[in-house]
């Protein structure tokens, strides 16, 4: 049994496409979109070379492109502090008082938590925001009214 040139790129092609729900790595997405281009190319009858050349402007072209497209969006917030992943922050709690060593004792969600100053954040009583949730300790700052 023969391969057609176009079963070898489509296999390819599949190859990248499982590679890449395995690992997560978008590009690879983009590197199979070059393959199936390369077998397009086997399908219309190109040589060798043609299907060589199609995949790799499509797959370079495609991963360019995403590339690009990555970087024109700001990267998120770091998980400790990206509300996306913790609904704690920007959330608002009130501090009686700070203690020496910098930290408090905040009432939140029905329990007491350990609670810390960010840095460069004025120590002062009053409402607090979480600013970020770094283990069981909530990292605060003053609410802006």
């Amino acid at each position: 049994m023969e391969l057609s040139a176009a079963t070898l790129w489509w296999v390819a092609a599949g190859v990248a496409v499982a590679a890449e729900l395995a690992t997560g790595t978008f590009y690879l997405l983009m590197i199979a979109l070059g393959l199936a281009a390369g077998a397009l190319a086997a399908h219309l009858g190109l040589a060798a070379s043609g299907q060589v050349a199609a995949a790799a402007i499509v797959g370079a072209a495609a991963t360019a492109l995403w590339h690009w497209k990555r970087f024109q969006h700001p990267q998120s917030a770091p998980v400790e502090s990206n509300r996306d992943v913790n609904l704690d922050i920007g959330e608002r709690v009130q501090v009686e008082a700070w203690g020496s060593d910098g930290t408090a004792r905040v009432s939140y969600r029905g329990t007491q938590w350990t609670a810390r100053l960010a840095p460069g954040a004025a120590r002062v009583a009053g409402e607090h925001r979480v600013a970020a949730v770094e283990g069981n300790w909530l990292v605060l700052a003053p609410a802006s009214h």
